[in-house]
């Protein structure tokens, strides 16, 4: 609301408490209307600064518990905790955004050397436990996760101690934004994920854990029409 309309508006609503009002409750509601006035611009441009200000991928958080038991009371104790934080790309109308052939994942690497299974801050993925993921032992600890699409039908999932770079320009050579700079150096543990080609299209990428017991179960990720998964459990 521009100064004129304001100056507009209070003289429409002075003119209309009538002769009765005096000019001090007269001034007094000009007042009133004036920061009001400003209140509500105030909000309306932070909303479009928060508007202009949304990344275009949201951050997911995703996690499970192994290796606890529930009491006598039915509550839960002594479990691991397992964290996933990711960026969570939406397609927004592209359909086959990992590509066939030659050029199978090439797009979604968006220039990097692997995906980083996410989008914008590099995927991490900790764990309270060591566990066994496709076969190969993780300890416990904290770790950056990738995955090297190379094969359609057998993604590579890869766990390093690179850090994360919470800015794009961040000056740290041990840290990443995304897959950019990676080199195998910081690699801690391969496996494999088996992929298939779903009959729907899942629009923004989904990370999570599915027939999980207290030992274990699969971690899966899932986008567009492609779904990979891999089995997950605690090490002896």
């Amino acid at each position: 609301m521009g100064r004129a309309d304001r100056s507009r508006v209070r003289q429409l609503v002075t003119r209309g408490m009538g002769p009765t009002l005096g000019g001090k409750r007269a001034m007094r509601a000009a007042k009133i209307f004036g920061v009001v006035a400003t209140v509500v611009a105030a909000g309306m441009m932070a909303s479009l600064v928060e508007a202009q200000n949304r990344p275009a991928s949201t951050r997911g958080h995703t996690a499970t518990q192994l290796g606890g038991s529930y009491n006598d009371e039915g509550r839960y104790e002594g479990g691991n905790w397992i964290d996933i934080h990711y960026g969570r790309p939406i397609l927004r109308g592209r359909q086959g955004i990992f590509g066939e052939g030659a050029e199978y994942g090439q797009g979604i690497y968006a220039g990097a050397p692997l995906w980083r299974v996410g989008a914008d801050q590099t995927t991490t993925f900790t764990t309270e436990a060591d566990l066994l993921i496709g076969g190969q032992r993780l300890a416990a600890g904290e770790y950056t996760m990738f995955a090297d699409l190379a094969n359609p039908t057998a993604w590579t999932l890869i766990f390093t101690t690179w850090g994360v770079k919470q800015q794009f320009r961040e000056d740290n050579p041990n840290a990443l934004w995304g897959a950019y700079g990676y080199d195998d150096t910081k690699d801690v543990m391969r496996t494999t994920m088996s992929v298939e080609t779903v009959e729907y299209s899942m629009d923004q990428l989904q990370v999570g854990f599915v027939d999980m017991t207290q030992q274990g179960g699969a971690m899966y990720v899932l986008w567009d029409n492609q779904l990979a998964t891999v089995p997950i459990q605690l090490a002896n």
